[in-house]
């Protein structure tokens, strides 16, 4: 009789789901995840996610931890220090065909797509004798890191526009130290991303390319990636609150300029004027792999990279 009782107590647990393993993810409050994105434009949608709820709502507690670059980015995943991570198309592409284990789980930031209303631009001395992206071959050019995605898009405005861009001379220089460069005479021309984009036109300078958009159509310049040492279940949830973050910020530009306020040090006048970037959810693989092949020719990559096996 007692040991009927044990069994039938024994079922009754059971039954209640007191004895069955929880889900993972389910049950046991919210994950821990610290992303390495860099504080820039770009990266607005995460931030704004972040504030809205978006990833409490995937029972992720986020930290974003500010690197300076792709490589910090690339790496800072690859030893573990971040669950996911922000870096940009070439910089991704460049780890894949090191063999590094990164894979995108959602668009990062995208190209206008317009000439005249990007986020990234090639600038010039308004007395300068280059006129249009096809007089840059044989110059001097700043960049803010050599053999990226840069170098990569600022040859394809002067190919696109007749030109040769196998004489050009790139020259490694941060973001904000190119505008005194190029009115220094230092460069010849600047490729600069927003706010250095309207920070320069407003002192003088004078757009000759938008490479992005010049690169190829609707150009997904950036993706969030992880490892493979991050589980599946992790990896659904982050990747439905950052697409939901992507489509909320596309959707509501002024509360992105407010949410540039909060965790970049551009001035509030300054970020009332830039251009913004598109966030679409969806990578544009065919521009990543347009990217890819144009990174081949200029020997930027050194061979070809199967998008698919980065992009799912």
């Amino acid at each position: 009789m007692r040991r009927a009782l044990v069994i039938l107590a024994a079922l009754l647990v059971t039954a209640c789901g007191g004895a069955q393993p929880a889900t993972p993810g389910q049950g046991s409050g919210p994950t821990k995840v610290n992303a390495g994105v860099i504080a820039i434009v770009d990266t607005a949608p995460i931030h704004l996610g972040k504030a809205k709820g978006f990833f409490t709502e995937q029972r992720i507690d986020l930290t974003i931890t500010p690197v300076q670059g792709g490589a910090a980015a690339v790496s800072g995943a690859v030893s573990g220090q971040f669950q996911f991570a922000f870096a940009n198309t070439t910089s991704l592409l460049t780890a894949k065909q090191q063999g590094l284990d990164v894979k995108v789980v959602a668009n990062g930031v995208s190209s206008t797509g317009e000439q005249g209303k990007d986020f990234s631009a090639v600038l010039v001395k308004p007395d300068s004798p280059i006129k249009a992206a096809k007089d840059l071959a044989g110059r001097k050019i700043s960049v803010n890191q050599l053999k990226n995605i840069g170098d990569t898009t600022v040859r394809a405005s002067v190919r696109n526009a007749g030109g040769d861009p196998s004489g050009i001379e790139f020259v490694e220089l941060p973001f904000p130290d190119a505008p005194a460069a190029l009115q220094s005479g230092r460069v010849d021309a600047i490729w600069v991303v927003e706010p250095f984009v309207s920070q320069a036109i407003s002192q003088g300078a004078r757009p000759v390319a938008w490479n992005f958009a010049d690169a190829a159509p609707d150009l997904t310049v950036a993706m969030y990636f992880t490892t493979g040492r991050t589980d599946a279940d992790l990896t659904r949830r982050f990747t439905a609150a950052i697409r939901k973050s992507l489509e909320y910020a596309d959707a509501h530009p002024d509360e992105v300029r407010e949410v540039l306020k909060t965790y970049t040090k551009i001035a509030p006048e300054v970020i009332a004027k830039i251009y913004l970037p598109k966030w679409p959810a969806e990578v544009n693989k065919a521009s990543v792999q347009t990217i890819a092949d144009l990174a081949v020719a200029d020997g930027v990559l050194k061979e070809k990279v199967d998008v698919s096996a980065l992009v799912p």
